[in-house]
């Protein structure tokens, strides 16, 4: 029983040693992702004063750490206290805080950066080149570090790195720090991105202050060129500091990109850029810069003008377009280069609303009516000069409510005064044309460009209630102008359609006219080919004709012969019948009374056989009438007149001396009044046959 016992004692027993030597010779395992801070327990060299970190082989923690692996250190003299590896996440940035090193001068807010100390890993070289105790200008970036927590405290965005001291204070100052930071975003780096149109103004919380005349610390340390300044947009606090860099806000701003800025060291605050529309200017009142020299001249009295960089109001403005501008060192005014309107009219404004405060000109007119009289004035500012406009006033709207608005409402005033109500409204135009070139006058005074006056209708006031019936008036007098002028107009509309009924009736009957035009053509093509036809028929009947004479021809010759003697047997018997008849005429010639007038009716007869022949007009066609003695109208034919004249010569017949010419003559002149008019007539309807056959043929 007590054999089977010993072996388990002598065992444990033997374990137990094992531990009791490992104890005693210090052998610790570190694993490779750990670290061991080295504790010293005594020293010959005793033991540290103010310092924390024993660089000489005194007693307290020594600078240098275990790293993974199998270490001595016997616990008689050293105790290791096993630590993490620090892991900073991508992306995010850590801080650090010494608890050892030279103390912070009074100007100093964060410890100067010790490049030798390898980003805080190596405490020996932080310490020997005068590294300071207290937060860090440095940052540290993603990775995973090897830190000697006993010396530095390591805040990161979830947990706080550092080797518990038990000492209330720190922790407390700890703590407020991780605070800071995560209230200001600081384990971040700053993105700014082009599609949020913003700036970065920061402000240093490290080195020397600004002067007491200064507001913006100026730009240092931007040239890329100088190594040993460029601080590269605020990154490199040491570089800043070298460059001169003061305390404050700064006048140089963080455009787009990405930043990994100490936020112990320097804030950044976004705003947004400045843009400048197209139809303005930006004037730039700036804050900050040197006196520069004015360029306005000695003429100009009401402040100056200096050039890009220097304190006051720059001469050249903005144009548009977006601006990485530092609010905080300066402002700018955007001036309208398009025209304004301004509107003297209460409850209404213009686009850029200058004109919010202006209401109606209170008028007192000619004839003692008080009407309120609307206006609208159109300018527009030159962009050169608008540096000059807010020199004088500050901004537009101080300029329309401080000096145009009693300017324009006295220039009115004056104007109403010489005016009545009517003259003000029918001789609108006039006075509207007068005032804008009298008013330019005064607009350039101040550096405005005029445009325009416009003047409205005057309207009545609240002590003048009898202007509406004057102007009720003069529309009743309009209305009645325009009935009037509707009246005339109408009645030429009347004129004018009756000369379209007139002009669509002849279009209506064009047709006929063009039908029977076309028949006229037809029928004169169609009596010329008729023509043709006829005169080929001629020609046809000429041929026929000629032949037949030659056939004729040859017969007369031999009835000529037959002819000859049958005529000769004739001319006897004729001769024997002339001897009777001109026994019975000389017996006639005695019945009629003698040969005159046997002559007298041989004549008539032959005369009568010559008009009929010759187709004259027997009646005349123009009749003269002539009065008789005795009052009556006897209408005497001309041929009966010669008819007479002729028998009284022949017949020696004279009525002379109002003698009676004899029964006899009566009787001869009856006779052959009436064969004439037989024969006469004849010939007349002869004639008129041969009218009517003309015209057919027409």
């Amino acid at each position: 029983m007590l054999a089977s016992l010993t072996v388990p004692i002598i065992a444990v027993g033997s374990l137990i040693g094992l531990i009791i030597l490992w104890k005693l010779i210090g052998l610790r395992i570190i694993p490779n992702n750990k670290i061991g801070i080295v504790e010293k327990w005594w020293s010959a060299k005793g033991s540290l004063n103010e310092q924390i970190i024993a660089l000489n082989g005194e007693a307290g923690y020594q600078p240098e750490v275990l790293r993974g692996g199998i270490h001595f250190r016997t616990p008689f003299k050293y105790k290791v206290h096993i630590c993490p590896l620090v892991t900073i996440p991508q992306g995010q940035i850590a801080y650090v805080f010494a608890r050892d090193g030279k103390p912070l001068e009074p100007t100093q807010t964060l410890g100067r950066i010790i490049p030798e100390c390898n980003n805080f890993q190596n405490v020996r070289e932080f310490l020997i080149n005068g590294g300071q105790k207290g937060p860090q200008r440095g940052i540290i970036r993603e990775g995973t570090y090897a830190f000697n927590l006993a010396q530095f405290i390591v805040i990161t965005e979830d947990k706080v790195h550092y080797l518990p001291m038990g000492t209330h204070a720190e922790d407390a100052t700890i703590n407020k720090m991780a605070e800071l930071l995560r209230e200001r975003d600081g384990f971040k780096p700053i993105v700014i991105k082009g599609s949020d149109d913003k700036v970065g103004i920061i402000t240093v919380h490290d080195g020397p202050s600004l002067n007491k005349d200064d507001i913006i610390a100026p730009t240092v340390g931007d040239n890329a060129a100088d190594a040993e300044t460029f601080h590269n947009n605020f990154q490199d606090p040491e570089k800043f500091l070298k460059a001169g860099g003061l305390r404050g806000r700064q006048y140089q701003v963080l455009v787009d990109g990405t930043y990994f800025i100490n936020r112990l060291f320097a804030t950044v605050e976004l705003i947004d850029k400045t843009t400048i529309e197209v139809g303005f200017v930006g004037v730039v009142v700036s804050y900050i810069g040197p006196k520069g020299s004015d360029s306005t001249g000695e003429e100009y009295k009401h402040g100056e003008l200096v050039e890009k960089g220097f304190r006051g109001v720059w001469r050249e403005p903005l144009m548009p377009g977006k601006y990485a501008f530092n609010t905080y060192a300066g402002k700018i005014v955007r001036i309208p280069t398009t025209n304004i309107i301004l509107k003297w009219i209460s409850n209404q404004s213009g686009n850029h609303r200058y004109d919010e405060n202006l209401k109606e000109v209170s008028l007192i007119t000619k004839d003692a009516f008080e009407p309120s009289l609307p206006l609208s004035v159109v300018m527009h500012i030159d962009y050169k000069k608008a540096p000059l406009v807010i020199q004088r006033f500050g901004d537009v709207k101080m300029l329309v409510d401080q000096t145009l608005d009693p300017m324009v409402s006295a220039y009115f005033k004056n104007i109403g005064q010489t005016k009545t109500l009517i003259q003000l409204i029918h001789e609108r135009n006039e006075i509207q044309a007068v005032a804008s070139n009298e008013m330019k006058a005064k607009f350039n005074h101040y550096n405005l460009e005029l445009e325009e006056v416009l003047i409205g209708t005057p309207s009545s006031s609240a002590n003048d209630n009898k202007i509406e019936l004057i102007l009720a008036q003069l529309r009743d007098r309009q209305i009645a102008l325009e009935q009037v002028e509707t009246y005339s107009q109408q009645q030429k509309a009347a004129e004018k359609q009756r000369e379209l009924n007139e002009a669509e009736a002849k279009a209506v009957q064009q047709r006929v006219l063009t039908e029977s035009d076309i028949n006229i053509q037809i029928q004169g093509n169609q009596g010329k080919a008729e023509y043709q036809r006829a005169l080929q028929e001629a020609s046809k009947i000429k041929a026929i004709a000629e032949a037949e004479a030659a056939k004729i021809r040859s017969i007369s010759e031999g009835e000529a012969a037959k002819i000859k003697a049958i005529a000769e047997a004739e001319a006897e018997k004729e001769a024997r019948v002339g001897i009777g008849k001109a026994m019975a005429i000389e017996e006639q010639v005695r019945a009629y009374g003698g040969s005159r007038y046997q002559l007298v009716q041989d004549i008539m007869t032959r005369f009568t056989a010559a008009l009929e022949k010759s187709k004259i007009d027997l009646v005349p066609k123009t009749v003269i009438s002539m009065g008789s003695e005795k009052g009556g109208s006897n209408v005497t034919n001309a041929f009966e007149l010669l008819l007479g004249l002729i028998i009284n010569d022949k017949l020696d017949i004279s009525t002379e001396d109002g003698r009676e010419e004899n029964q006899q003559v009566k009787n001869i002149r009856e006779s052959i009044l009436k064969s004439i008019d037989k024969n006469a007539l004849n010939v007349m309807s002869s004639v008129d046959e041969n009218k009517d056959r003309e015209g057919l043929k027409k």
